[in-house]
């Protein structure tokens, strides 16, 4: 079975640190990829995936667990960032407003950043912060990936009208499934293929 950076070997992956704020961030410089999306879509399923570590990134299945930036340090020579979700976190209003700040410091003034994937659950297609996301991100020329997750959550018609709408937004979706490691392969293509060309 091909291995997940599609080398042949498992990544090196390490966290380094959980940051509050902008002083937190690495200062390094290794060139980063940034993982968005609601609540709950599966970011960091996602990055587990990647990385071939099943407990790296913490999951859950409590909307808004992660409320700060968490960076992981992938082979030595790039930072996967795993930024809190938007969306259903059960938390007081004056937090959110600080996610959003945060969230919105990172990308905008983030130098090392070098692509964004913006995950969308299958089953529900685009909300409207997703394509405000979206939008924000072409209006900076910021590149970026769109994921559809959760594949194995929706049956054949399902998928197949979640992934249609997805489409109606002019993007071809790369698709993934934590159950089965579907798409990890042409995920990490994708990931080297933009850090290559940057």
């Amino acid at each position: 079975m091909p291995l997940p950076n599609g080398r042949g070997s498992v990544p090196d992956a390490e966290f380094v640190v959980s940051a509050g704020t902008p002083e937190m961030f690495p200062s390094d410089r290794l060139p980063e990829v940034a993982f968005l999306g609601r609540s709950n879509v599966g970011k960091s399923s996602l990055i587990n995936a990647l990385v071939g570590r099943r407990g790296l990134a913490f999951t859950s299945n409590t909307p808004g667990r992660t409320q700060t930036i968490n960076f992981y340090r992938v082979d030595g020579a790039t930072y996967f960032v795993d930024l809190p979700g938007y969306g259903y976190a059960r938390v007081p209003i004056e937090h959110k407003l600080e996610w959003k700040k945060l969230i919105e410091q990172y990308l905008e003034n983030r130098d090392t950043l070098r692509l964004s994937c913006l995950i969308l659950d299958t089953r529900r297609g685009w909300m409207e912060k997703d394509l405000d996301l979206k939008r924000w991100l072409e209006d900076r020329g910021r590149p970026y990936l769109v994921i559809a997750t959760k594949t194995d959550k929706a049956n054949q018609s399902e998928q197949g009208r979640g992934l249609n709408a997805i489409r109606k937004e002019g993007v071809e979706p790369l698709l993934f499934s934590a159950l089965t490691g579907r798409g990890v392969r042409e995920i990490w293509q994708a990931i080297a293929k933009t850090l290559q060309t940057r």
